[in-house]
């Protein structure tokens, strides 16, 4: 009995190791194609009309200055409206956002609670009203909006594109070791994930915010994404659909994240239950299809749904090294480890985590993001654990709002 379990839990190691190895290379190999990026250019003059939807619970602290950073885009004004939906508050986020000159929307559903379902309703109502807009933009409450934006927008709708992501920066990423980790992995990833599938004409993984949709698509294919990643379900259905979502890399927005350990584990575990949820739903179609089809598009696309999160691949190359180098080789559990040899899982660790400074070097991050290199390890261990449990409790559709207690302008970031 002993012998058959030693048989089965070597098989599953060495598929775990192959599998771990390949995903660890391939991620090291695109990522060196996000190291070319050259700013654009605006060219095209300002001719697109964009909603601009702002979903908003309780956020009285912060929907203030986001609007200010909406109102004041270097666009045309009669090119643009921004709503902002008052999802169930029980706050002054209605009065705010009318203040600052939005027009607002108050929303009372108890049985559909969530920012899907808001984007959902906000769309109907608009196309209830007649008024015809070229595309929808969508922001966070939380988020601050580069000024060109709107035009960068533009600029891309006029090349012919249907759906296109902005850039997420991180605008309180200097507050604690959490929202700098925080912050590191957004760099990196924008930059030697988004940025790099963009140089090779691949889908940019749409971030929820931020986000421009052709309005005649949306009529198209409706929203439908009312789960706990709605951005993540669009942006799979548009890869099915042969739609390529778009990386816009000068295109920036500021998001703020989580300063303390377990409300970051509770926010991520969210976007984990909705991963898998979806990964649940169209990853093995997505793979299968760009197999059959010979579209490396959507193979990447499935690859993507099939690893939860790109950071997971450091806790499985981590594990695999410490593991490696833990268990003496003399011993008869060696052979275990032997796979792939552990210069191999050291050389791929090293890669991995070289990425990140390498990241804040290109994005020309203030000196102070690289102090938080010394504990990004432990930030991106703790991913696993997150990892496992929405796994676990990926039926879960529940939708758990994030609070938002610091109010900052676009010019404190741009300071800092």
């Amino acid at each position: 009995m002993s012998l058959i379990f030693h048989m089965v839990f070597t098989i599953l190691y060495s598929i775990l190791e192959i599998f771990t190895g390949i995903i660890g290379v391939y991620q090291i190999i695109m990522s060196l194609f996000g190291i070319w990026h050259r700013r654009e250019k605006i060219v095209h003059s300002a001719n697109k009309s964009f909603a601009v939807i702002v979903p908003a619970h309780n956020e009285e602290v912060v929907v203030g200055p986001l609007i200010d950073s909406l109102v004041t885009q270097k666009y045309p004004k009669h090119l643009y409206d921004v709503h902002v939906i008052a999802d169930h508050c029980t706050d002054h986020t209605e009065q705010v956002a009318a203040r600052h000159g939005a027009m607002v929307h108050v929303r009372e559903n108890q049985e559909q609670r969530g920012k899907g379902f808001a984007i959902e309703w906000m769309l109907d109502r608009l196309w209830e009203t007649g008024k015809h807009y070229d595309a929808v933009v969508m922001f966070d409450a939380d988020n601050l909006v580069a000024p060109d934006f709107l035009a960068r927008m533009n600029d891309k709708l006029s090349e012919g594109h249907k759906v296109v992501q902005g850039y997420l920066g991180v605008k309180n990423a200097f507050d604690t070791w959490v929202s700098v980790s925080m912050g590191i992995s957004y760099w990196f990833s924008n930059r030697m994930w988004q940025n790099a599938r963009e140089n090779l004409n691949l889908s940019s993984s749409l971030g929820g915010t931020g986000l421009c949709i052709d309005m005649d698509l949306l009529h198209e294919m409706g929203w439908g994404a009312t789960g706990l990643t709605e951005d993540l379900e669009f942006g799979v259905r548009c890869v099915e659909r042969g739609i390529i979502p778009v990386w816009a890399h000068d295109a920036k927005v500021y998001d703020e994240k989580p300063t303390s350990l377990l409300p970051s584990m509770r926010q991520r575990l969210r976007w984990m239950q909705g991963h898998f949820h979806c990964a649940r739903k169209h990853m093995f179609p997505l793979i299968g299809s760009g197999i059959k089809e010979r579209n490396f598009v959507k193979l990447d696309a499935g690859i993507y749904l099939f690893q939860p999160m790109r950071f997971l691949i450091l806790f499985l190359t981590s594990l695999m090294m410490l593991l490696q180098l833990s268990v003496p080789q003399s011993t008869m559990a060696s052979h275990l480890t032997n796979l792939l040899p552990t210069q191999f899982w050291v050389a791929v660790n090293i890669f991995l985590y070289l990425q990140m400074p390498l990241a804040l070097l290109l994005e020309r991050v203030n000196w102070r993001a690289y102090f938080g290199l010394i504990l990004l390890p432990f930030f991106l261990w703790t991913w696993g654990p997150v990892v496992f449990q929405a796994y676990f409790t990926k039926a879960n559709r529940k939708w758990a709002h994030t609070v938002h207690k610091r109010s900052i302008h676009l010019d404190q970031i741009h300071g800092r």
